[in-house]
């Protein structure tokens, strides 16, 4: 292939049919969120509804943009793909499994429910690996410039999910390895000789049916709740709006993506009884807003380098200090784990 056809099927696969914001995830996003509107009432017309001008021509939702469009750019380099040690970590728990239980391995049969099995195990893994990765972006000094660049959006729309830095989404990539290169190395051992999964469309079908079915109503406007018994399994839309909400009870809560679980095992988990009014963006440990600091892609790029250089040199504090403990926050509607 010659460096042109190269680089034109590097950038495909960047904005490749993997994205939330793919035409077909749009679609059903835009259907449930029709039945949504018709169950409540039709509130004004449709359209109006589900794409407001006062959030979609928001000037935070310019910075998601271009923050996502420089995204795609160093996903198309390969760069990610090349730091990736999932395999190597996947042979080296297959190796140490096998060692430690007499040198000899027999491959499990591979059946379909075996592989059942291994695609919500895969969802799983990957999600418990995105609660901590996030969750030590909130509580570590040095690593939350890079993450507030997510949270000091003003406004949520589905480009909104990737607002994120590239070294956010590196340390993800690299924890992503190991987690999941170890869990596959174990169900290699435990449950099948080769990690075959449900697929549509070659990736994983559990993680394509949620992304059809809620994923992108976590990043938007629509309030969407599951009930408080499934809220405490599964995050809901609602529980991710809250996480990037200005009020102090809702800081530093809902870590997870897909589950619920994590956030009630470890203290971290708030419920809403009802639908609140939130308001989102940067606040400090009092509630107080905090001046958008991401105004334009520059700021958005540089700034978390210099913040967190400036912690790093003892110059300043972070801009959240370090979180509450789980006694302290817990708030009304909310229940820890046990």
């Amino acid at each position: 292939m010659d460096l042109l056809g190269e680089i034109a099927a590097r950038i495909g696969e960047a904005f490749g049919a993997h994205l939330r914001l793919a035409p077909y995830y749009l679609a059903s996003f835009a259907a449930i969120a029709w039945l949504l509107w018709r169950l409540r009432g039709r509130p004004g017309r449709f359209l109006g509804w589900l794409l407001p001008r006062q959030i979609y021509l928001h000037r935070s939702h310019m910075v998601d943009i271009q923050v996502f469009l420089l995204g795609r750019l160093v996903a198309a380099t390969g760069l990610f793909a090349r730091i990736t040690f999932t395999a190597g970590a996947t042979l080296l728990t297959l190796a140490l499994l096998v060692s430690a239980t007499g040198g000899t391995y027999d491959p499990p049969p591979v059946s379909p429910w075996r592989m059942a099995l291994v695609t919500v195990l895969m969802v799983a893994v990957i999600d418990f690996c995105g609660y901590w990765v996030h969750r030590l972006h909130h509580e570590t000094a040095v690593l939350w410039p890079f993450h507030a660049l997510h949270h000091s959006a003003e406004v949520m729309t589905p480009v909104t999910f990737y607002r994120k830095h590239p070294v956010y989404d590196l340390l993800m990539t690299l924890a992503a390895s190991l987690f999941v290169g170890t869990a596959q190395g174990a169900m290699l051992f435990l449950l099948v000789g080769q990690i075959d999964m449900l697929t549509i469309g070659g990736a994983n079908a559990a993680a394509v049916l949620y992304t059809a079915a809620i994923a992108n109503f976590n990043h938007s406007h629509i309030w969407v709740s599951y009930g408080r018994r499934l809220n405490h399994v599964f995050m809901s839309p609602a529980q991710h709006q809250i996480h990037h909400s200005c009020a102090v009870e809702h800081h530093d809560r809902n870590y997870g993506n897909v589950f619920a679980v994590w956030d009630w095992m470890f203290g971290t988990l708030y419920v809403p009884e009802r639908p609140e009014t939130l308001r989102f963006g940067l606040a400090d440990r009092a509630g107080r807003p905090i001046p958008q600091p991401h105004p334009d892609l520059r700021s958005a790029m540089l700034r978390p380098f210099a913040e967190s250089w400036a912690v790093l040199r003892g110059r300043r504090a972070a801009p959240r200090p370090e979180p509450e403990t789980p006694a302290r926050r817990k708030a009304p509607g909310t229940r820890a784990a046990g």
